[in-house]
C-alpha cells in the first residue's frame, strides 16, 4: 500500500524530453524490480510444478511481464524445483487520453492456442487495474478456453470509487487515484520509455492530448 506523494524527480535520472511533464517520481525503478522479484517467488511457490501459460496484456504490461519472467527463470535455474512456462500475448485498448473508453478493444487475440489445454494454469499479467472492467472482459473470453485455473497478476491496483471491488490474485502495489505513467504505462503512447513510475502533470495531459 503506497500512500506517500512520491519523490522529488530531481533525485532521479529522467529523460530530458519528459522533465517538464512530470510532477514527481512515484515508484522508483529499483523498488519496482525488488517487488517484482518477490512476486515471482510467491507465484512459483503457489503454482507447484504445473505448466504455466503466462499471458501478457499489451502494451502496458510488457515491461512488468519481461522482468517478472526473468525472475521466474532465475528461480527455475537456481531453485529446488522448476516450472515449465510458455508465453503468449494479447493487446487490449481501453483508454483515450486519461479516461476509460466505452468499448474495450481486444486486438490480435490468439486465444485459440489455449484450446484443448485444460490442465494449464494460466497467469495473466496486467500493468494496472483501475475499475476492473478490462480484466473482467478478458476473463470472460478466457472461460471459453477452459483453463484449469486463472491467476491475475497486476503491477498496480488503483484505489478508486470506480472499482466495484475487483482484486487480482497478486498485486505489486496499491496506489492512490493518481494518473501515473512510466515503466511501459503510457499517456497516448508517450512515457513508455520512462523507467520510473511517475505522476503526470495536468498541463502534460493537455500537451499530449488527442
Amino acid at each position: 500500500l503506497i500512500s506517500h506523494i512520491g519523490y522529488n524527480k530531481n533525485l532521479f535520472c529522467i529523460p530530458k524530453h519528459y522533465e517538464e511533464d512530470l510532477e514527481r517520481v512515484f515508484i522508483p525503478h529499483g523498488l519496482i524490480l525488488d517487488r517484482t522479484e518477490r512476486l515471482a517467488r510467491d507465484i512459483m511457490q503457489d503454482m507447484g510444478s504445473h505448466h504455466i501459460v503466462a499471458l501478457c496484456v499489451l502494451k502496458g504490461g510488457y515491461k512488468f511481464f519481461a522482468d517478472l519472467l526473468d525472475h521466474i527463470k532465475a528461480l527455475n535455474q537456481n531453485g529446488d524445483k522448476s516450472v515449465p512456462i510458455t508465453v503468449d500475448f494479447i493487446r487490449i485498448k481501453s483508454y483515450c487520453n486519461d479516461s476509460p473508453t466505452e468499448k474495450i478493444s481486444i486486438v490480435g487475440e490468439e486465444l485459440c492456442t489455449l484450446n484443448g489445454k485444460g490442465n494449464l494454469f494460466l497467469s495473466l499479467f496486467q500493468d494496472i487495474i483501475e475499475t476492473g472492467r478490462t480484466m473482467k472482459a478478458l476473463l470472460s473470453k478466457l472461460k471459453d478456453n477452459e483453463p484449469k485455473m486463472v491467476k491475475v497478476v497486476s503491477l498496480l491496483v488503483k484505489r478508486t470509487h470506480r472499482n466495484p471491488g475487483y482484486r487480482p490474485d497478486y498485486i505489486g502495489f496499491e496506489i492512490p487515484d493518481k494518473f501515473v505513467v512510466g515503466y511501459a504505462l503510457d499517456y497516448n503512447e508517450y512515457f513508455r520509455d520512462l523507467n520510473h513510475i511517475c505522476i503526470l502533470k495536468e498541463k502534460a495531459k493537455e500537451k499530449y492530448k488527442i
